[in-house]
């Protein structure tokens, strides 16, 4: 696949398409209390020389990538003004720790809370959707914010669901907003294995890794599985 790099031969084959459907029960998911936060709201990347903040560009819905987890219901972390929510199959519900954002998804009509509301809806059920996506999150969170984000969401996806973790490279990493520390395909499987997930895919999108030294919008992408 053009665009495709550092997978493994193990990785690659366990990569036989969207997850399959399961009917056993979930995991057990973390007690009600406060979740943690993510968001990709767009915040003023740094000024340049001699000019006015801009704001970031809105982030593209992954179509391609939402096609790797499989066409069921998408719980999102971290999900904005709803791009990429808006692309999901029907009853899929986005979290973000900006009200604002929320309500932005709302009036879209989009299904979405804050945190804790998510934690507080009918929505949040063992197993009750068939895939995880974080898009331009994990970077912005130190290394143990990461693990109980994972750990805390994966448990609300059914057993066989997909996992999908989205990372900007070099260019879009220097772009903002203030990433904490620079997320790369080996970082992204230390937190799938801390997070129980199986790796199937881990590729560069939309082209090959060279170019995120200089496209912004080329990503790292790992593809898992929640154990069944």
């Amino acid at each position: 696949m053009p665009g495709r790099t550092d997978s493994s031969a193990a990785t690659d084959s366990l990569d036989t398409g969207p997850p399959g459907g399961d009917t056993r029960a979930a995991r057990p998911v973390r007690p009600a209390g406060t979740a943690p936060s993510a968001s990709t709201a767009r915040l003023p990347a740094d000024p340049e020389p001699g000019g006015p903040a801009r704001p970031r560009s809105a982030r593209s819905p992954f179509r391609t990538q939402l096609r790797r987890i499989g066409k069921g219901r998408v719980l999102e972390i971290g999900c904005g003004d709803g791009a990429t929510l808006a692309r999901c199959a029907p009853g899929s519900v986005g979290v973000d720790h900006d009200p604002r954002a929320v309500e932005r998804c709302r009036a879209r009509g989009l299904t979405a809370y804050t945190a804790d509301a998510f934690l507080a809806s009918a929505h949040a059920r063992p197993g009750a959707f068939d895939a995880l996506l974080t898009a331009h999150v994990l970077e912005h969170l130190d290394d143990e914010q990461v693990e109980s984000l994972l750990r805390a969401y994966v448990g609300y996806v059914r057993p066989g669901g997909g996992v999908l973790l989205i990372t900007a490279q070099e260019a879009g990493h220097r772009a903002g907003p203030a990433p904490v520390r620079f997320t790369d395909f080996a970082l992204l499987r230390a937190f799938a294995a801390s997070a129980g997930l199986a790796v199937r895919r881990t590729y560069s999108h939309p082209l090959p890794r060279p170019a995120g030294m200089l496209l912004r919008s080329n990503v790292f992408v790992l593809v898992g599985q929640v154990p069944r």
